[in-house]
Protein backbone atom coordinates (compact mmCIF):
# COMPACT_ATOMS: atom_id res chain seq x y z
CA UNK A 1 0.00 0.00 0.00
CA UNK A 2 1.27 3.61 -1.05
CA UNK A 3 0.61 6.65 0.34
CA UNK A 4 -0.22 9.19 -2.34
CA UNK A 5 0.37 13.23 -1.06
CA UNK A 6 -1.17 16.46 -2.40
CA UNK A 7 0.29 19.28 -4.65
CA UNK A 8 -0.09 22.94 -2.87
CA UNK A 9 1.46 25.40 -4.34
CA UNK A 10 4.26 22.93 -6.40
CA UNK A 11 5.23 20.92 -3.71
CA UNK A 12 3.90 17.31 -2.84
CA UNK A 13 2.08 17.68 0.95
CA UNK A 14 0.22 15.60 3.74
CA UNK A 15 -1.02 16.53 6.94
CA UNK A 16 -0.73 13.66 8.90
CA UNK A 17 -4.20 12.74 8.46
CA UNK A 18 -5.00 9.74 5.88
CA UNK A 19 -8.18 8.12 4.27
CA UNK A 20 -7.95 4.65 2.88
CA UNK A 21 -8.61 4.06 -0.61
CA UNK A 22 -10.69 0.92 -1.37
CA UNK A 23 -10.01 -1.66 -4.57
CA UNK A 24 -13.92 -2.29 -5.40
CA UNK A 25 -12.69 -5.49 -7.02
CA UNK A 26 -11.92 -6.94 -3.38
CA UNK A 27 -12.41 -4.32 -0.93
CA UNK A 28 -8.72 -4.07 -0.23
CA UNK A 29 -7.09 -0.53 0.96
CA UNK A 30 -4.83 -0.37 -2.16
CA UNK A 31 -3.45 3.24 -1.04
CA UNK A 32 -3.79 6.07 1.26
CA UNK A 33 -4.86 10.12 0.54
CA UNK A 34 -4.61 13.10 2.83
CA UNK A 35 -7.70 14.04 4.65
CA UNK A 36 -7.92 17.53 3.78
CA UNK A 37 -9.92 20.24 5.83
CA UNK A 38 -10.10 24.80 5.76
CA UNK A 39 -6.64 24.63 6.31
CA UNK A 40 -5.38 23.45 3.54
CA UNK A 41 -7.74 24.47 1.38
CA UNK A 42 -6.78 28.20 2.56
CA UNK A 43 -3.76 27.24 1.46
CA UNK A 44 -3.66 25.65 -1.69
CA UNK A 45 -6.47 28.97 -3.04
CA UNK A 46 -4.10 31.56 -1.41
CA UNK A 47 -1.27 29.39 -4.03
CA UNK A 48 -3.59 29.37 -6.67
CA UNK A 49 -4.37 33.57 -6.14
CA UNK A 50 -0.92 34.23 -5.90
CA UNK A 51 -0.13 32.05 -9.09
CA UNK A 52 -2.65 33.80 -11.03
CA UNK A 53 -1.21 37.07 -10.84
CA UNK A 54 1.51 35.69 -12.89
CA UNK A 55 -0.31 33.17 -15.32
CA UNK A 56 -2.90 35.90 -16.08
CA UNK A 57 -0.16 37.37 -18.19
CA UNK A 58 1.46 34.94 -20.15
CA UNK A 59 1.22 34.10 -23.66
CA UNK A 60 -0.55 31.30 -25.07
CA UNK A 61 2.24 29.89 -26.46
CA UNK A 62 3.76 29.64 -22.40
CA UNK A 63 0.41 28.23 -21.67
CA UNK A 64 0.45 25.93 -24.61
CA UNK A 65 3.96 24.26 -24.10
CA UNK A 66 2.68 23.59 -20.15
CA UNK A 67 -0.05 21.80 -20.61
CA UNK A 68 1.83 19.89 -23.46
CA UNK A 69 3.82 19.38 -20.77
CA UNK A 70 1.11 17.61 -18.82
CA UNK A 71 -0.03 15.76 -21.33
CA UNK A 72 3.51 14.62 -22.40
CA UNK A 73 3.41 13.33 -18.67
CA UNK A 74 0.70 11.32 -19.10
CA UNK A 75 1.06 9.28 -22.21
CA UNK A 76 4.99 8.60 -21.03
CA UNK A 77 3.57 7.18 -18.18
CA UNK A 78 0.58 5.23 -18.89
CA UNK A 79 1.10 1.50 -18.34
CA UNK A 80 1.80 2.26 -14.83
CA UNK A 81 -1.18 4.70 -14.53
CA UNK A 82 -4.11 2.71 -16.45
CA UNK A 83 -2.83 -0.24 -13.68
CA UNK A 84 -3.26 2.78 -10.53
CA UNK A 85 -6.70 3.64 -12.18
CA UNK A 86 -7.86 -0.05 -12.22
CA UNK A 87 -6.75 -0.88 -8.77
CA UNK A 88 -9.01 2.13 -7.70
CA UNK A 89 -12.22 2.46 -10.17
CA UNK A 90 -12.77 -1.26 -11.05
CA UNK A 91 -13.09 -0.68 -14.79
CA UNK A 92 -11.36 -3.20 -16.87
CA UNK A 93 -7.79 -2.65 -18.12
CA UNK A 94 -7.97 -2.18 -21.74
CA UNK A 95 -11.43 0.73 -20.47
CA UNK A 96 -8.28 2.22 -18.14
CA UNK A 97 -5.98 2.60 -21.09
CA UNK A 98 -8.68 4.24 -22.95
CA UNK A 99 -9.56 7.02 -20.15
CA UNK A 100 -5.71 7.82 -19.77
CA UNK A 101 -4.75 8.05 -23.34
CA UNK A 102 -7.87 9.61 -23.86
CA UNK A 103 -6.69 12.31 -21.52
CA UNK A 104 -3.67 12.87 -22.56
CA UNK A 105 -4.88 13.19 -26.21
CA UNK A 106 -7.41 15.35 -24.81
CA UNK A 107 -4.82 17.86 -23.29
CA UNK A 108 -2.92 17.79 -26.18
CA UNK A 109 -5.97 18.74 -28.60
CA UNK A 110 -7.26 21.34 -26.00
CA UNK A 111 -3.57 22.71 -26.39
CA UNK A 112 -4.59 24.53 -29.69
CA UNK A 113 -7.78 26.26 -28.26
CA UNK A 114 -7.41 29.62 -28.95
CA UNK A 115 -9.65 32.76 -28.10
CA UNK A 116 -9.45 35.54 -30.39
CA UNK A 117 -10.27 39.00 -29.87
CA UNK A 118 -13.78 40.14 -32.10
CA UNK A 119 -13.36 43.46 -33.69
CA UNK A 120 -17.27 45.23 -33.13
CA UNK A 121 -16.62 48.35 -35.14
CA UNK A 122 -13.49 49.35 -36.73
CA UNK A 123 -14.45 53.24 -38.72
CA UNK A 124 -13.03 56.63 -37.97
CA UNK A 125 -15.32 57.27 -34.89
CA UNK A 126 -13.97 54.53 -33.11
CA UNK A 127 -12.30 50.94 -32.87
CA UNK A 128 -14.34 48.56 -30.38
CA UNK A 129 -13.34 44.85 -29.62
CA UNK A 130 -13.96 42.01 -27.41
CA UNK A 131 -11.25 40.26 -25.38
CA UNK A 132 -11.69 37.07 -23.18
CA UNK A 133 -10.19 37.55 -19.96
CA UNK A 134 -9.30 34.65 -17.29
CA UNK A 135 -12.11 34.83 -14.56
CA UNK A 136 -9.31 33.48 -11.57
CA UNK A 137 -9.60 30.80 -9.25
CA UNK A 138 -10.98 27.87 -9.86
CA UNK A 139 -12.48 25.20 -8.26
CA UNK A 140 -12.49 21.73 -9.85
CA UNK A 141 -14.94 18.65 -8.00
CA UNK A 142 -14.26 15.67 -9.81
CA UNK A 143 -16.50 12.20 -9.63
CA UNK A 144 -15.25 8.88 -9.71
CA UNK A 145 -16.54 7.16 -12.81
CA UNK A 146 -13.89 8.63 -15.02
CA UNK A 147 -11.88 10.23 -12.56
CA UNK A 148 -8.26 11.09 -14.91
CA UNK A 149 -10.35 12.07 -18.02
CA UNK A 150 -12.77 14.41 -15.90
CA UNK A 151 -9.68 15.88 -14.12
CA UNK A 152 -7.82 16.90 -17.11
CA UNK A 153 -11.15 18.42 -18.30
CA UNK A 154 -11.01 20.93 -16.01
CA UNK A 155 -7.37 21.44 -15.52
CA UNK A 156 -6.84 21.85 -18.87
CA UNK A 157 -8.96 24.44 -20.18
CA UNK A 158 -8.72 26.39 -17.05
CA UNK A 159 -4.80 26.74 -17.88
CA UNK A 160 -5.02 27.48 -21.30
CA UNK A 161 -7.87 30.38 -20.84
CA UNK A 162 -4.76 31.86 -18.35
CA UNK A 163 -6.76 30.70 -14.57
CA UNK A 164 -4.93 28.54 -11.58
CA UNK A 165 -7.02 25.53 -10.62
CA UNK A 166 -7.51 23.86 -7.07
CA UNK A 167 -8.99 20.54 -8.05
CA UNK A 168 -10.81 18.09 -5.55
CA UNK A 169 -10.87 14.67 -6.95
CA UNK A 170 -13.35 11.80 -5.47
CA UNK A 171 -12.31 10.42 -2.09
CA UNK A 172 -13.09 6.94 -3.91
CA UNK A 173 -10.90 7.24 -6.39
CA UNK A 174 -7.94 10.00 -5.99
CA UNK A 175 -5.06 7.90 -6.41
CA UNK A 176 -4.10 7.83 -10.30
CA UNK A 177 -4.65 11.54 -9.95
CA UNK A 178 -2.61 12.59 -7.43
CA UNK A 179 0.19 10.26 -8.83
CA UNK A 180 -0.60 12.64 -12.09
CA UNK A 181 -0.08 15.69 -9.63
CA UNK A 182 3.46 13.88 -8.51
CA UNK A 183 4.49 13.91 -12.51
CA UNK A 184 3.67 17.06 -13.61
CA UNK A 185 4.68 18.74 -10.19
CA UNK A 186 7.67 20.03 -12.27
CA UNK A 187 5.89 20.45 -15.31
CA UNK A 188 3.28 23.26 -14.22
CA UNK A 189 4.38 26.19 -12.88
CA UNK A 190 4.00 26.56 -8.79
CA UNK A 191 0.38 27.09 -7.44
CA UNK A 192 -1.44 26.88 -10.88
CA UNK A 193 -2.60 23.29 -10.87
CA UNK A 194 -3.13 22.09 -6.80
CA UNK A 195 -5.21 18.79 -6.21
CA UNK A 196 -6.23 18.23 -2.51
CA UNK A 197 -8.01 15.28 -1.17
CA UNK A 198 -10.74 15.31 1.62
CA UNK A 199 -13.80 13.78 2.70
CA UNK A 200 -17.57 14.74 0.58
CA UNK A 201 -17.38 18.08 3.83
CA UNK A 202 -14.86 19.75 1.54
CA UNK A 203 -16.39 19.76 -1.72
CA UNK A 204 -18.76 22.63 0.06
CA UNK A 205 -15.55 24.45 1.37
CA UNK A 206 -14.71 24.79 -2.07
CA UNK A 207 -18.53 26.12 -3.25
CA UNK A 208 -18.09 28.68 -0.84
CA UNK A 209 -14.68 29.70 -0.38
CA UNK A 210 -15.06 33.61 -0.92
CA UNK A 211 -11.54 33.69 -2.87
CA UNK A 212 -12.63 31.12 -5.32
CA UNK A 213 -14.12 32.58 -8.48
CA UNK A 214 -15.45 29.86 -11.00
CA UNK A 215 -16.70 26.28 -10.19
CA UNK A 216 -16.75 23.39 -12.41
CA UNK A 217 -18.27 20.20 -11.17
CA UNK A 218 -19.25 16.85 -12.90
CA UNK A 219 -21.60 14.86 -10.76
CA UNK A 220 -24.95 14.00 -9.43
CA UNK A 221 -28.19 16.78 -10.35
CA UNK A 222 -28.86 16.52 -6.64
CA UNK A 223 -25.17 17.53 -5.74
CA UNK A 224 -25.03 20.21 -8.29
CA UNK A 225 -28.37 22.28 -7.06
CA UNK A 226 -26.34 22.41 -3.72
CA UNK A 227 -23.41 23.86 -5.44
CA UNK A 228 -25.73 26.04 -7.39
CA UNK A 229 -27.07 27.30 -4.02
CA UNK A 230 -23.22 27.27 -2.11
CA UNK A 231 -21.82 29.45 -5.31
CA UNK A 232 -24.78 31.80 -5.14
CA UNK A 233 -23.66 33.66 -2.15
CA UNK A 234 -21.00 35.56 -3.88
CA UNK A 235 -22.21 34.91 -7.90
CA UNK A 236 -19.30 32.38 -8.51
CA UNK A 237 -19.56 31.42 -12.39
CA UNK A 238 -20.33 27.75 -12.25
CA UNK A 239 -20.14 25.53 -15.23
CA UNK A 240 -22.74 21.56 -14.16
CA UNK A 241 -22.14 18.68 -16.48
CA UNK A 242 -24.71 16.39 -14.41
CA UNK A 243 -26.84 13.23 -14.39
CA UNK A 244 -28.91 11.84 -17.99
CA UNK A 245 -31.34 9.46 -18.41
CA UNK A 246 -30.22 8.65 -22.13
CA UNK A 247 -32.29 7.69 -24.24
CA UNK A 248 -31.18 5.33 -27.57
CA UNK A 249 -33.68 4.69 -30.49
CA UNK A 250 -33.50 2.29 -32.84
CA UNK A 251 -35.52 2.18 -36.37
CA UNK A 252 -37.09 -0.97 -37.83
CA UNK A 253 -34.23 -0.84 -40.90
CA UNK A 254 -31.62 -0.99 -38.10
CA UNK A 255 -29.64 -4.32 -38.47
CA UNK A 256 -30.23 -6.73 -35.86
CA UNK A 257 -26.70 -8.65 -36.02
CA UNK A 258 -24.90 -5.43 -36.07
CA UNK A 259 -26.30 -3.10 -34.01
CA UNK A 260 -26.94 -5.73 -31.06
CA UNK A 261 -23.01 -5.49 -29.92
CA UNK A 262 -22.85 -1.78 -29.94
CA UNK A 263 -26.02 -1.66 -27.82
CA UNK A 264 -24.88 -3.20 -25.41
CA UNK A 265 -21.22 -1.46 -24.90
CA UNK A 266 -23.46 2.10 -25.36
CA UNK A 267 -25.05 0.49 -22.07
CA UNK A 268 -22.35 -1.14 -20.15
CA UNK A 269 -18.80 0.25 -20.78
CA UNK A 270 -17.82 1.48 -17.27
CA UNK A 271 -19.79 -1.16 -15.93
CA UNK A 272 -22.77 1.30 -16.96
CA UNK A 273 -20.85 4.39 -14.75
CA UNK A 274 -21.22 6.82 -17.77
CA UNK A 275 -23.27 9.64 -17.28
CA UNK A 276 -23.75 9.59 -21.52
CA UNK A 277 -24.32 5.73 -21.54
CA UNK A 278 -27.63 4.54 -22.91
CA UNK A 279 -30.44 3.95 -20.21
CA UNK A 280 -33.13 3.28 -21.86
CA UNK A 281 -33.16 1.72 -25.10
CA UNK A 282 -36.09 2.24 -27.31
CA UNK A 283 -36.31 -0.37 -29.88
CA UNK A 284 -38.98 -0.65 -32.81
CA UNK A 285 -41.69 -3.51 -32.65
CA UNK A 286 -41.38 -5.46 -35.86
CA UNK A 287 -37.34 -5.58 -34.60
CA UNK A 288 -37.79 -5.32 -31.26
CA UNK A 289 -38.12 -9.65 -30.10
CA UNK A 290 -35.19 -10.37 -32.54
CA UNK A 291 -32.75 -7.54 -30.98
CA UNK A 292 -33.30 -8.11 -27.64
CA UNK A 293 -33.03 -11.45 -28.42
CA UNK A 294 -29.04 -10.59 -30.03
CA UNK A 295 -28.17 -8.25 -27.17
CA UNK A 296 -29.02 -10.77 -24.40
CA UNK A 297 -27.01 -13.53 -26.26
CA UNK A 298 -24.05 -11.09 -26.61
CA UNK A 299 -24.48 -10.44 -23.18
CA UNK A 300 -23.95 -14.19 -21.88
CA UNK A 301 -20.53 -14.08 -24.06
CA UNK A 302 -19.26 -11.17 -21.56
CA UNK A 303 -17.60 -11.75 -18.45
CA UNK A 304 -17.79 -9.52 -15.06
CA UNK A 305 -15.20 -9.61 -12.65
CA UNK A 306 -12.00 -8.13 -11.39
CA UNK A 307 -11.10 -5.80 -14.14
CA UNK A 308 -7.23 -6.38 -13.70
CA UNK A 309 -7.81 -10.37 -15.07
CA UNK A 310 -7.60 -10.94 -18.57
CA UNK A 311 -10.81 -11.51 -19.85
CA UNK A 312 -12.64 -8.93 -17.97
CA UNK A 313 -15.50 -6.81 -19.88
CA UNK A 314 -17.63 -5.22 -16.94
CA UNK A 315 -15.39 -4.62 -13.79
CA UNK A 316 -17.32 -4.07 -10.53
CA UNK A 317 -19.96 -0.74 -9.29
CA UNK A 318 -17.15 1.94 -7.89
CA UNK A 319 -18.48 2.05 -4.90
CA UNK A 320 -20.34 0.15 -1.82
CA UNK A 321 -23.19 3.29 -1.93
CA UNK A 322 -23.71 3.15 -5.71
CA UNK A 323 -23.56 -0.94 -5.61
CA UNK A 324 -26.64 -0.84 -2.43
CA UNK A 325 -28.35 1.92 -4.88
CA UNK A 326 -28.69 -0.36 -8.28
CA UNK A 327 -29.37 -3.41 -6.35
CA UNK A 328 -32.16 -1.59 -4.84
CA UNK A 329 -33.01 -0.42 -8.19
CA UNK A 330 -33.12 -4.67 -9.15
CA UNK A 331 -35.00 -5.20 -6.28
CA UNK A 332 -37.47 -2.95 -7.35
CA UNK A 333 -38.27 -4.29 -10.74
CA UNK A 334 -38.34 -7.78 -9.56
CA UNK A 335 -40.86 -6.53 -6.57
CA UNK A 336 -42.94 -4.80 -9.31
CA UNK A 337 -42.42 -8.48 -11.53
CA UNK A 338 -40.87 -6.83 -14.60
CA UNK A 339 -39.46 -9.69 -16.93
CA UNK A 340 -35.72 -9.83 -17.17
CA UNK A 341 -33.42 -11.54 -20.01
CA UNK A 342 -30.66 -11.38 -17.98
CA UNK A 343 -29.00 -11.00 -14.30
CA UNK A 344 -31.30 -10.04 -11.74
CA UNK A 345 -29.49 -11.61 -8.77
CA UNK A 346 -26.62 -10.48 -6.57
CA UNK A 347 -23.34 -12.12 -7.12
CA UNK A 348 -23.07 -14.90 -4.47
CA UNK A 349 -19.52 -14.28 -3.80
CA UNK A 350 -19.82 -11.70 -1.21
CA UNK A 351 -16.57 -10.30 -2.30
CA UNK A 352 -16.50 -6.93 -4.60
CA UNK A 353 -19.21 -4.84 -5.58
CA UNK A 354 -20.41 -7.04 -8.52
CA UNK A 355 -23.74 -6.37 -10.36
CA UNK A 356 -24.44 -9.27 -13.03
CA UNK A 357 -25.36 -7.95 -16.61
CA UNK A 358 -28.84 -7.56 -16.26
CA UNK A 359 -31.43 -6.69 -18.94
CA UNK A 360 -34.93 -6.14 -18.50
CA UNK A 361 -38.02 -6.66 -21.21
CA UNK A 362 -40.31 -3.82 -22.09
CA UNK A 363 -40.86 -2.37 -18.39
CA UNK A 364 -43.61 0.53 -18.47
CA UNK A 365 -42.29 3.32 -18.99
CA UNK A 366 -43.23 4.69 -15.15
CA UNK A 367 -40.61 1.88 -13.85
CA UNK A 368 -38.00 3.16 -11.77
CA UNK A 369 -35.62 1.37 -13.64
CA UNK A 370 -36.64 3.51 -16.46
CA UNK A 371 -37.43 6.79 -15.44
CA UNK A 372 -34.48 6.93 -12.76
CA UNK A 373 -30.66 6.82 -14.05
CA UNK A 374 -29.31 3.35 -12.53
CA UNK A 375 -25.66 4.50 -13.42
CA UNK A 376 -24.96 0.70 -13.36
CA UNK A 377 -25.04 -2.31 -15.62
CA UNK A 378 -28.63 -2.50 -16.24
CA UNK A 379 -30.59 -2.09 -19.43
CA UNK A 380 -33.84 -1.66 -19.83
CA UNK A 381 -35.23 -2.41 -23.54
CA UNK A 382 -38.61 -1.02 -24.71
CA UNK A 383 -40.59 -1.55 -27.36
CA UNK A 384 -42.05 1.28 -29.43
CA UNK A 385 -44.62 1.49 -32.45
CA UNK A 386 -44.31 5.39 -33.82
CA UNK A 387 -41.61 7.75 -34.69
CA UNK A 388 -43.68 10.57 -32.52
CA UNK A 389 -44.69 8.39 -29.56
CA UNK A 390 -41.33 7.30 -29.11
CA UNK A 391 -40.13 10.91 -29.49
CA UNK A 392 -42.62 12.22 -26.78
CA UNK A 393 -41.20 8.89 -24.39
CA UNK A 394 -37.89 9.87 -24.88
CA UNK A 395 -38.54 13.60 -23.90
CA UNK A 396 -40.46 12.65 -21.31
CA UNK A 397 -37.30 13.01 -18.58
CA UNK A 398 -36.16 16.02 -16.24
CA UNK A 399 -32.79 14.85 -17.85
CA UNK A 400 -31.48 16.11 -21.13
CA UNK A 401 -27.58 15.17 -22.00
CA UNK A 402 -27.14 13.11 -24.99
CA UNK A 403 -28.88 10.33 -26.94
CA UNK A 404 -28.65 8.29 -29.88
CA UNK A 405 -30.99 7.08 -32.95
CA UNK A 406 -29.54 3.54 -34.93
CA UNK A 407 -30.84 3.29 -38.22
CA UNK A 408 -29.92 3.07 -42.04
CA UNK A 409 -31.40 5.95 -43.09
CA UNK A 410 -29.47 9.18 -41.62
CA UNK A 411 -31.78 11.60 -43.14
CA UNK A 412 -34.57 10.60 -40.95
CA UNK A 413 -31.99 9.88 -38.03
CA UNK A 414 -31.12 13.41 -38.27
CA UNK A 415 -35.02 14.55 -38.25
CA UNK A 416 -35.52 12.58 -35.21
CA UNK A 417 -32.06 13.85 -33.44
CA UNK A 418 -33.28 17.59 -33.91
CA UNK A 419 -36.81 16.73 -32.16
CA UNK A 420 -34.75 15.49 -28.89
CA UNK A 421 -34.24 17.35 -25.84
CA UNK A 422 -30.50 16.71 -24.81
CA UNK A 423 -27.69 18.46 -25.71
CA UNK A 424 -25.79 15.94 -27.82
CA UNK A 425 -27.26 13.60 -29.94
CA UNK A 426 -25.24 10.52 -31.92
CA UNK A 427 -26.17 8.95 -35.24
CA UNK A 428 -25.13 5.76 -35.58
CA UNK A 429 -22.58 5.61 -32.48
CA UNK A 430 -22.32 6.50 -28.98
CA UNK A 431 -20.09 8.24 -26.17
CA UNK A 432 -18.02 10.39 -28.98
CA UNK A 433 -16.78 13.08 -27.36
CA UNK A 434 -14.56 15.43 -29.82
CA UNK A 435 -11.93 17.87 -27.88
CA UNK A 436 -13.18 20.70 -30.14
CA UNK A 437 -16.85 20.41 -29.78
CA UNK A 438 -19.07 21.84 -27.04
CA UNK A 439 -20.36 18.74 -24.99
CA UNK A 440 -23.13 20.23 -22.33
CA UNK A 441 -26.85 19.36 -21.03
CA UNK A 442 -30.32 20.23 -21.63
CA UNK A 443 -32.92 20.88 -18.64
CA UNK A 444 -31.67 19.14 -15.58
CA UNK A 445 -28.44 17.62 -17.02
CA UNK A 446 -26.80 21.36 -15.92
CA UNK A 447 -25.63 23.87 -17.73
CA UNK A 448 -22.60 25.16 -19.63
CA UNK A 449 -20.19 23.69 -21.96
CA UNK A 450 -17.05 21.70 -21.76
CA UNK A 451 -15.13 21.10 -24.24
CA UNK A 452 -14.00 23.04 -27.70
CA UNK A 453 -14.06 26.71 -27.65
CA UNK A 454 -17.56 27.24 -26.28
CA UNK A 455 -15.99 24.77 -22.84
CA UNK A 456 -12.32 27.37 -23.14
CA UNK A 457 -14.94 30.48 -23.07
CA UNK A 458 -16.66 29.15 -19.73
CA UNK A 459 -13.37 29.90 -18.02
CA UNK A 460 -12.99 33.80 -19.13
CA UNK A 461 -14.82 37.35 -18.99
CA UNK A 462 -15.69 38.80 -21.78
CA UNK A 463 -14.44 42.65 -22.08
CA UNK A 464 -14.84 45.22 -24.59
CA UNK A 465 -12.58 48.16 -24.78
CA UNK A 466 -13.15 50.97 -26.94
CA UNK A 467 -10.96 53.33 -28.38
CA UNK A 468 -12.97 57.03 -29.73
CA UNK A 469 -10.68 57.87 -32.76
CA UNK A 470 -11.69 61.45 -33.08
CA UNK A 471 -11.71 62.10 -29.01
CA UNK A 472 -10.65 65.61 -28.29
CA UNK A 473 -8.32 64.89 -24.61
Amino acid sequence: MTDYKNLIDGEMVDNGEWLDVLNPANEQVVGRVPACGKDELDRAVAAARRAFKDWRKTSQEERQKVVQGIAAAIKDNADELFRLLTSEQGKPHAQAQQEIYGAAGLAAAQSTLTLDDVVNQDDDQRLSRTRRVPVGVVGGIVPWNFPVMMAIQKIVPALVAGCTIVLKPSPFTPLTTLRIAELIKDVVPAGTVNIITGEDHLGPMITEHPDIDKITFTGSTATGKKIMEGASGDLKRITLELGGNDASIVLPDADVEKVAEQLFWSSFSNAGQVCIAAKRVYIHKDIYDDLSKAIAEYAKSVVVGDGSQQGTGVGPIQNKKQYDRVLELIQDAKDNGYKFLTGGDKDPSGTGYYVPITILDNPPEDARIVAEEQFGPVMPLLKFDSIDEVIERANNSEYGLAGAVWTKDTDKGVEIAEQLETGTVWINEFMHLSPFSPFGGHKQSGFGAEYGVDGLKEFTYPQVITVKRDAVV
